[in-house]
């Protein structure tokens, strides 16, 4: 085109769908231009979740991760009751397995409690069997409001929209770096050069190659981690009315293996998380050279599997032996059988590590002339995304 994009956004995933429409509220003249690197939107984790709706239960108060998810929960809700789509707030229990654990289920609690989680409460272990007949344990916290949706749906939902605000949506298009020339952010892409006043990378599994392609520092890389499910086979998805979830291990950014109703009716039990040789690596066939590359040249890498290698043995074993993994699931659900399972999907989760090891817990952006790159989105970020996409607007109109 003649003149540059008012705002190009890199990656149609739900938080880049959501940036853009909130960029067109504020701005309806905007011209505002979406590129995906694959041939349909939401693509990535944003169709490879679990679906979970989460109130804000685990972060650290005081967190981005904390306000954000209770602020995006009560506004994706509301998103999806004006415009009709579906989703069942079917709540979640945390389960204490036995007195060693409510200590942390007491540090649960407190977190919750002061974010502002609605209606949460404390369980006996009478109680738990009131809301999950098949559920057992010490103690539970219950979460009423956490639900259930499918997030691609709320993606294609976001997509119609902004093309009726106006926004233009190019899939199949790469891009490969963010330079600033003559007042204007170039965006290098794989369809060539295109010109914007200023730009939004929510690039995903891609967002460290593409922010240190454009000058950012190198002191955080994306690792893949592939997580798989298995799910109950239909005789047995009585087992499960709503979410049930372990106390989490607080060193690490995961939930732990928990039992999850979905939109589609199936429960899923998992998922695992190992270290993944391709950022595309649904499948365990699939292989990619440089992201293998990238994940064991990383120090980081290193560093974290030295830390944490207890836990890689353990989800190694549930990747290698189902009846390990199934046996995780039936200390909450004791009825539970390898015979009442199959094989399920699977997803990547794009970990920040950084160089030293640590593993990114929070929301993290990264500002420059004319740009202002997502660098991590974990979990809850689906739940969070039209308060993440406030918060990218905000920084975007200060830039």
């Amino acid at each position: 085109m003649d003149r540059p994009w008012d705002v190009a956004v890199v990656g149609a995933g739900i938080l880049g769908l959501a940036t853009a429409r909130e960029i067109l509220l504020r701005r309806p003249s905007a011209r505002v231009l979406v590129l995906e690197r694959e041939r349909e939107i939401a693509a990535h984790q944003t169709s490879h979740n679990s679906g979970v709706v989460h109130a804000g239960i685990y972060y650290a108060p005081g967190s981005l991760k904390a306000a954000l998810c209770v602020e995006g929960r009560e506004k994706l809700y509301a998103y999806c009751d004006e415009h009709g789509i579906g989703y069942e707030k079917c709540g979640k229990l945390i389960i204490a397995r036995d007195p060693t654990e409510f200590a942390a289920l007491d540090e649960l609690e407190r977190r919750g409690l002061e974010n502002g989680v609605p209606g949460l409460r404390r369980l006996t272990r009478s109680e738990i069997a009131e809301i999950e007949p098949s559920a057992d344990g010490a103690a539970a916290l219950h979460s009423p409001e956490t639900g259930i949706i499918d997030f691609a749906a709320v993606a294609r939902f976001l997509a119609a929209e902004i093309q009726g605000l106006g926004a233009t949506i190019q899939t199949g298009v790469t891009v490969s770096r963010l330079d600033r020339a003559g007042g204007s952010t170039i965006l290098e892409t794989s369809a060539g050069p295109i010109p914007a006043t200023r730009a939004v990378a929510c690039a995903g599994l891609w967002s460290d190659r593409l922010a240190v392609a454009s000058g950012e520092p190198d002191d955080v890389r994306i690792v893949p981690f592939r997580g798989s499910y298995l799910k109950l086979r239909p005789h047995a998805r009585g087992f499960v009315r709503g979410l049930i979830y372990p106390v989490p291990d607080p060193s690490l950014p995961f939930l732990g293996v928990h039992l999850t109703k979905t939109s589609s009716g199936d429960v899923w039990l998992g998922p695992t998380a190992l270290l993944a040789p391709s950022r595309r690596a649904y499948s365990l066939r699939s292989f990619d050279l440089e992201d293998t590359r990238s994940t064991l040249s990383w120090p980081g890498t290193w560093r974290m599997a030295r830390k944490f290698w207890r836990t890689g043995l353990t989800e190694m074993s549930f990747a290698a032996r189902r009846r390990a993994f199934v046996e995780a699931c039936a200390a909450y659900v004791p009825r539970l059988t390898v015979d009442d399972v199959e094989p399920g999907p699977a997803g990547i989760r794009a970990q920040a590590i950084a160089r030293d090891g640590r593993l990114l817990d929070d929301f993290a952006f990264a500002e420059t002339a004319g740009a202002l790159h997502v660098r991590n989105a974990p979990s809850p970020a689906a739940t969070s995304s039209l308060a993440i996409a406030r918060v990218i607007a905000d920084r975007l109109d200060a830039l």
